[in-house]
């Protein structure tokens, strides 16, 4: 099982040999009734179509969190349409990176728990906030992860609730922590330190609009480093108004500079 994000998609060393000359040699199929194996409870032990990073930081009204919209199948940009930032309720949203169909069915939890929130809360008024939706995934992910059946994701939860802003984390193994910054997958790498170095110790001095410019050029960096990243992101903000999610977005980006590079494009030496 690998745990490391920045590793799925990738084929599994078991299956495949990037060395060999030849395919490695499958155990055979012996027929229906007489495969042993396929008698226990199988897992899933790796993500087949994926999300790459995910990034969120803390702004002077809120939280501002950002994803691009592409599910690789393994190492194709397959899916190039997708929304991996979720609302939950009036003021909270999540972003997720890894696998998309885990995703969907953590959406569907959610989205059921919303349901039964809002049917049996008695109209008490007192609506879940992100601090009990991350506490309710990380009690998921966790219990799974108990079961050895992981979901292969990694989550971001923000939300803004009584006036105050939250941001916190959770991955497959159910591990939590919390910062002004946040950054799933290939991002944690690259993004984390730009993140860190233009708001930590400045969230409460940054507008919206340094906000959506400092997570622009995160995305535009991570475009040029990220081979399963795409040029096709949203961004969402969630304030005390509630939560907005942009529309899809591009940023300009350049690419001149490799012309000079040796044995790029249709360089013929």
């Amino acid at each position: 099982m690998d745990h490391f994000p920045t590793n799925w998609g990738r084929p599994r060393n078991d299956g495949f040999d990037a060395y060999g000359t030849y395919p490695i040699a499958q155990r055979p199929y012996n027929g229906l009734g007489n495969d042993v194996f396929s008698e226990g409870v199988q897992r899933t032990q790796q993500p087949i179509v994926t999300g790459t990073s995910v990034l969120a930081i803390k702004y002077k009204d809120g939280v501002m969190m950002s994803a691009d919209n592409l599910a690789s199948y393994g190492s194709l940009a397959r899916f190039k349409d997708i929304q991996r930032l979720h609302p939950v309720g009036t003021n909270t949203i999540i972003g997720a990176g890894g696998d998309m169909s885990d995703f969907q069915y953590i959406q569907a939890l959610l989205d059921d728990l919303m349901v039964e929130e809002f049917t049996e809360g008695d109209g008490d008024g007192h609506a879940l906030g992100p601090g009990e939706i991350h506490e309710y995934l990380s009690q998921v992910m966790y219990a799974r992860r108990s079961k050895m059946d992981p979901l292969w994701n990694s989550l971001i939860v923000g939300g803004v609730k009584d006036g105050k802003r939250f941001l916190s984390y959770v991955d497959l193994l159910g591990t939590t922590y919390s910062a002004s910054t946040l950054a799933t997958g290939y991002g944690s790498y690259i993004a984390q330190p730009l993140l860190r170095k233009a708001v930590e110790g400045n969230e409460d001095n940054i507008t919206e609009e340094e906000a959506v410019k400092i997570l622009e050029q995160s995305m535009k960096v991570l475009f040029y480093r990220d081979a399963r990243s795409l040029n096709k992101y949203q961004i969402a903000k969630i304030t005390s108004d509630g939560v907005a999610i942009s529309e899809s977005r591009s940023v300009d980006t350049q690419w001149s500079f490799a012309d000079g590079i040796r044995g790029y494009g249709a360089q013929t030496q």
